[in-house]
């Protein structure tokens, strides 16, 4: 599976669409234009409506039966308006546009109209990496900070969840760590054999978690071998569950910028996906993104 196969996938469905908070990006409007050419969603672009209309005006979008327009006096009006029109069912998706984590959040999280579930919300980010007939799927390189235990669990079942319905069947987890082996002095290791534990019980469902295992040993069947390490998730992961937030952040940006990986992610765990790209993210990344939340709807 490749993220072109995911648009693919994504323009069969029924059409979904996306509410993008504060819209007035160049970098947005070029991933909505790409979108609207592949017939992957709608979109209702939150913001400052003359910025919005004249950039619209720049990529030819004006007119589009599949946009639609929605002036805001500030970035926190566009967040609560966006995140107002998923929580109505009259969008599919909510999308971050030129406005900051944190406001997006705040809507998100707001108890009277926002998307709460519950849940641990987790970024879930899926890599198209040279060499590798699958997609690589690294959480949470952007929301937890250090997870403890449980939320650890819950990033997993979030990211799990995203992987089976873009059509990973039962996902391998690889709990990523610095060695292999259990170490009562490394608290990730512990945390990776306990999470084996709660996998083999059922608390943890829909996929086979094994760990602790280094990075190599969990994506290289020659590194496995070689070092001995056996089991269903030994050079096979799907899923990389990284320790901390310091962990998933280099471990994200070294497969762009050292491996010139593609990538597509969102956040799960609230009551719609999340397209929450930088705002140095490429337009095809973004594209990528909003593929892989209308895909997981």
């Amino acid at each position: 599976m490749q993220l072109e196969q995911i648009i693919q996938e994504a323009t069969q469905l029924p059409n979904k669409t996306v509410a993008v908070a504060a819209a007035e990006d160049h970098e947005v409007i070029q991933a909505v234009k790409m979108a609207l050419g592949k017939q992957l969603a709608s979109f209702q672009l939150f913001g400052d409506e003359d910025k919005i209309k004249s950039l619209l005006h720049e990529e030819g979008l004006e007119g589009s039966d599949h946009l639609k327009v929605v002036d805001c006096q500030s970035a926190e009006e566009a967040a609560s308006k966006a995140v107002q029109a998923v929580s109505s069912g009259d969008a599919d998706v909510l999308m971050k546009g030129m406005v900051s984590t944190s406001t997006i959040l705040k809507a998100v999280l707001n108890k009277e109209y926002g998307l709460r579930t519950g849940k641990v919300l987790s970024h879930v980010a899926a890599f198209e990496v040279d060499g590798f007939d699958r997609l690589i799927f690294v959480t949470d390189a952007a929301m937890n900070i250090a997870p403890d235990l449980q939320q650890k669990a819950d990033i997993i079942q979030n990211a799990v969840d995203v992987a089976t319905r873009i059509g990973v069947s039962t996902p391998k987890v690889a709990p990523i760590t610095a060695v292999e082996v259990v170490n009562p002095n490394m608290v990730a290791t512990l945390d990776a054999a306990a999470l084996s534990q709660m996998n083999k019980r059922g608390q943890i469902k829909g996929c086979v978690v094994d760990g602790p295992l280094a990075l190599d040993n969990a994506v290289s069947m020659e590194a496995a071998s070689h070092k001995g390490v056996g089991g269903e998730v030994a050079g096979q992961a799907d899923i990389l569950l990284v320790p901390n937030i310091e962990t998933g952040n280099a471990l994200y940006k070294s497969l762009i910028y050292f491996a010139k990986a593609k990538v597509g992610a969102v956040i799960a765990g609230a009551k719609a996906p999340i397209v929450l790209t930088s705002r140095a993210d490429s337009a095809e990344s973004k594209l990528h993104s909003i593929a892989l939340a209308v895909r997981s709807v």
